[in-house]
């Protein structure tokens, strides 16, 4: 499983070595999470949900609630811990949806130092042993990982979907 977090929220989830796709193109950031208002005040801006997860945690709802881009916001500002409690309450969701091999973190948000040790803390906390594997509670670093392909990951996987639709259209 493959999520984005960066000007939007994207999901992606890979079976018996496809992507799910459904009906119509999966949204994965546009999952209904918990929103404590009196927390966490801010409406969100999604224009068809409001405080789905893109509308809290994508890079312009950081802008819009700080007033400041992810990347100018200082490593102790408060805002990369509610960040890193919205994602992981999506991971929980998801590892209960799907209960993947693997998620990879990704996107441009997502590369702020130390967020996505605080993500796998609070998601395991979230999955609460519940799942019971090791993967999750003894080594979650494996488990919950950056892309190995690093900023390219995008980019590099465009271009192997272009080969694929190529190959299968020749």
């Amino acid at each position: 499983m493959y999520i984005t977090v960066g000007t939007g929220i994207g999901v992606g989830v890979i079976a018996n070595g496809a992507p799910i796709h459904g009906l119509v193109h999966t949204e994965g950031g546009h999952i209904l999470i918990p929103h404590d208002k009196q927390k966490d005040p801010f409406a969100g801006i999604c224009p068809y949900h409001q405080d789905c997860l893109e509308g809290l945690a994508a890079g312009p709802a950081i802008k819009a609630r700080w007033g400041k881009a992810a990347q100018d916001l200082p490593p102790d500002h408060p805002a990369w811990d509610l960040e890193a409690h919205y994602i992981a309450t999506a991971l929980c969701n998801i590892i209960m949806m799907y209960s993947p091999k693997r998620i990879v973190v990704g996107g441009g948000v997502a590369q702020h130092p130390g967020l996505l040790d605080t993500i796998r803390g609070k998601t395991a906390r979230l999955v609460n042993g519940y799942v019971r594997s090791d993967v999750i509670t003894k080594d979650i670093a494996h488990y919950i990982i950056p892309p190995t392909l690093g900023n390219q990951a995008g980019v590099l996987g465009s271009i192997a979907l272009a080969m694929n639709a190529y190959q299968q259209n020749r």
